[in-house]
């Protein structure tokens, strides 16, 4: 590769300037965590939230966008990157 072309950032670049910070990761479309970022592994590909909850979604027929409805205390927790639909960086107020 020639030395003025610089590479993308990858998923693990983007998730280490994050650590930190309060996520939500949501694995299907019914069930997800939401804690704080505190570590990033390579192998396995993964990331350790801590202060977790297990969050719940639903949607309806009149509010087909799902929304946590509920939640349940995990603690520590290592999440598989490879079980990941997608990752949020939540701001500081939201709960």
């Amino acid at each position: 590769m020639p030395a003025n072309i610089i590479p993308p950032p990858s998923i693990f670049h983007m998730l280490e300037k994050n650590v930190g910070k309060k996520i939500l990761v949501i694995l299907n479309q019914a069930y997800g965590f939401e804690g704080t970022l505190v570590a990033v592994t390579h192998d396995p590909p993964g990331i350790w939230l801590s202060g977790a909850e297990a969050v719940i979604f639903r949607a309806t027929i009149a509010n087909p966008i799902p929304q946590i409805t509920g939640r349940e205390e995990r603690s520590e927790i290592f999440v598989n990157l490879g079980s990941v639909q997608r990752i949020e960086v939540l701001h500081e107020d939201r709960k």
